[in-house]
């Protein structure tokens, strides 16, 4: 089954219930999903369909992030049961254990042994591809950064 089909039921599971702010997260992540799909005209890939969640989190995450700068509480508690619904559709994300794993591979494939901050471009380059979707990029980053120290 895809996200469409499964955000389709958990909508209407919540409509059943009465939830009407987890429906209304719902209707936009599917709003988003079926608009998508219908620009490539073919079903979605799993990646595909996991970057529309991260981005509707992430979108989800600035508005928390807006609504405590301006102390509005009601705005607050709303993103963060919105970010609560997504994240039931979001992929695993990886752990630091995993993305060091994965570096780590990645500078034995490129033959690394220090990396220096030259290297930087390259290690991302060839890592990034593995772990989108899966993995925070700051996080990333800031890992592979710690490296070259």
């Amino acid at each position: 089954m895809d996200k469409i089909e499964t955000v389709q039921k958990e909508m209407i599971a919540a409509m059943k219930a009465k939830d009407g702010e987890r429906k209304e997260t719902l209707t936009l992540l599917l709003s988003a999903l079926k608009a998508k799909a219908k620009d490539k005209r073919e079903p979605l890939t799993e990646e595909e369909e996991n970057t529309i969640i991260l981005k509707e989190i992430k979108q989800a995450e600035e508005s928390l992030a807006g609504a405590k700068k301006a102390g509005r509480s009601d705005l607050i508690d709303m993103n963060e049961r919105r970010i609560t619904a997504l994240m039931e559709f979001a992929p695993k994300q990886m752990d630091e254990g995993e993305i060091k794993q994965i570096i780590a591979d990645v500078l034995r494939q490129l033959e690394i042994e220090k990396p220096e901050a030259k290297d930087k471009g390259n290690i991302m380059k060839n890592l990034m591809p593995r772990v989108k979707g899966k993995a925070d990029g700051g996080l990333v980053n800031r890992l592979v950064g710690e490296l070259m120290k």
